[in-house]
């Protein structure tokens, strides 16, 4: 790339852009972020991540799947004009066009709601299924994509806790967050307007309108402020991409950058409450990322989300230094990443914090939360590679529990939800951060076995999703409260809910193009409505099928 000098403006920036490719936690998406690990691609972000922002670049062509289909972007015309000017050497002066899919998902839940990092569709007890395809043009730095999901749940009945809220269906824990258990009694259709979006680009400069729902962060799993978790909402944003920068005379090389801010549009779900003048917020965001070229394999990143009510009153929340939290809800986290292409390995960490504001607390780690991963190829199998075969394994923990300080103060549910922000830090009744673990913690940890026609994943997943709510009895209590058998608080101490899942995930390239991908595994839950019952836990099975072919 090009290099940029650190006083000029950011729009003055003369640097080549990486553009779209791949759709979040896709198949090919996370095989080329295998390939990251393994160096033999670059990673188009370091902190910020959407299609349109994700298109790798592979430098070793003689990787495992060079000879499959992951997907083609095609020249329909390229100028021959060799002459250029400061603007028109800042774009890609072609046009490009990309099909994705279709790609058609299915799933089956045997006793209770199962999915994570699936968008709009809501996998419930019984049969779900989505479809979504689409295509994306680039021309002359203009990018336009559409690509919408339809998805229907057919949203099988199942034992849960009454909601407390405006519906039976709403949350069970009177702590402001609009979670939904479950979408009503009766099957359903959703249409969600996906990765559709209109953008402009200038170097690495870029502007857009659209629905695309940003990853923030390493994770591998449960990012804390940015996911695919949840359906998509209304967004515009602007910023600069991963861009190498230079300092100004000396031509000395600091290392990259990458920033974003954005301002959503967030709704509530119709199992929330009947007053129809909240029934949206405001998510004003703010991203920045740093890569120093003294250690090229760190990035270090600050994420910023201020959610408030949507009204004239909240233009101030555009300012990101803005620190007042008396009608809003601020918080952030810090990241850091570090990965060593030359032996397989990367090691990420982040801590998240509730009600940020530049003061900071006497406490450190008052509403403090961490995610902490890893992943490593598995290189000492070198009797595999002649197989074409390459190990690597994946693990991460997540800790979402409210701090210790909480048991001398007041009940507090967790990072997601707010007081004066009532629906909480999600769209239409969904996290739009961890899709697991988020007022308790997780842990996971998977073996994936590459080859040369797809992969195959062995896994295990541990999670407590609501540990908060139990930890909050506790909160004001004596002694002899606990020793009271006649206590809700001793009848349901140590019901925490829990959730074991093992199972398998394979992906195979039947045809060059033709993917065909399935899991299977089982869920032992107990506790599940926090309560010491004998015989209290089951089991749900889930089988998924998914099928997809590359243009």
């Amino acid at each position: 790339m090009k290099k940029i000098n650190f006083i000029m403006p950011i729009v003055l920036s003369v640097v080549s852009s990486l553009f779209s490719q791949e759709a979040l936690k896709s198949t090919e998406e996370e095989y080329y972020d295998f390939l990251s690990l393994t160096g033999q691609a670059e990673r188009p972000t370091l902190n910020y991540r959407t299609l349109s922002d994700s298109e790798w670049q592979i430098t070793d062509e003689n990787h495992l799947w060079k000879d499959n289909n992951l997907g083609t972007k095609r020249t329909l015309y390229e100028s021959d004009t060799t002459e250029t000017n400061w603007f028109t050497a800042g774009i890609d002066r072609s046009v490009k066009l990309k099909l994705y899919g279709p790609e058609w998902f299915n799933s089956y839940n045997t006793k209770a709601p199962y999915g994570q990092n699936d968008g709009a569709l809501w996998q419930g007890k019984g049969y779900n299924t989505s479809l979504t395809a689409g295509a994306r043009l680039e021309a002359y730095g203009l990018e336009l994509t559409f690509k919408p999901q339809l998805s229907w749940s057919q949203n099988r009945e199942f034992d849960y806790m009454p909601g407390v809220y405006g519906s039976e269906y709403s949350y069970f824990w009177k702590g402001n967050i609009d979670l939904v258990q479950r979408y009503g009694d009766s099957s359903f259709w959703t249409f969600d307007w996906g990765d559709t979006e209109i953008r402009y680009s200038w170097n690495n400069f870029t502007a857009g309108f659209g629905f695309q729902s940003p990853w923030l962060g390493s994770a591998w799993l449960n990012p804390m402020l940015g996911s695919n978790n949840a359906g998509t909402y209304p967004k515009f944003d602007i910023g600069l991409r991963k861009t190498k920068v230079y300092m100004p005379y000396t031509n000395w090389y600091i290392g990259e950058i990458e920033g974003r801010a954005w301002l959503g549009y967030l709704t509530e779900s119709d199992y929330f409450d009947n007053d129809g003048t909240n029934d949206h917020r405001q998510l004003t965001g703010f991203s920045v990322a740093y890569s120093p070229s003294i250690l090229p394999e760190l990035t270090l990143s600050i994420n910023k989300i201020s959610l408030a009510r949507w009204d004239e009153k909240s233009a101030k929340y555009l300012n990101p230094l803005y620190d007042s939290n008396e009608f809003e809800d601020q918080k952030a986290s810090f990241g850091a990443d570090l990965l060593f292409p030359t032996v397989g390995f990367e090691v990420y960490g982040e801590l998240g914090v509730d009600d940020y504001n530049a003061r900071g607390f006497a406490n450190p780690f008052h509403t403090a939360i961490y995610t902490v991963g890893a992943k490593k190829e598995l290189s000492f199998f070198r009797r595999f590679q002649k197989f074409n075969i390459r190990p690597e394994i994946i693990f991460e923990w997540s800790n979402f529990e409210m701090s210790q300080d909480f048991q001398l103060q007041w009940n507090y549910m967790g990072y997601y939800s707010h007081s004066l922000i009532a629906q909480g830090y999600t769209q239409r009744g969904q996290i739009l951060g961890a899709g697991s673990g988020y007022f308790g913690n997780s842990q996971y940890i998977a073996l994936r076995t590459h080859f040369s026609k797809g992969s195959v994943t062995l896994f295990l997943h541990y999670n407590r999703p609501d540990t908060n709510y139990l930890n909050n009895f506790g909160v004001n209590t004596k002694d002899k409260d606990w020793l009271d058998k006649e206590k809700k608080q001793h009848d349901q101490w140590g019901c925490y809910k829990a959730i074991r899942t093992y199972g398998i995930n394979a992906q195979y390239f039947v045809t060059q193009s033709f993917l065909i991908g399935a899991e299977f595994n089982t869920s032992w839950i107990i506790n599940s409505e926090y309560k010491k019952e004998k015989g209290s836990g089951y089991r749900n099975s889930y089988g998924a099928l998914r099928i997809k072919y590359n243009f």
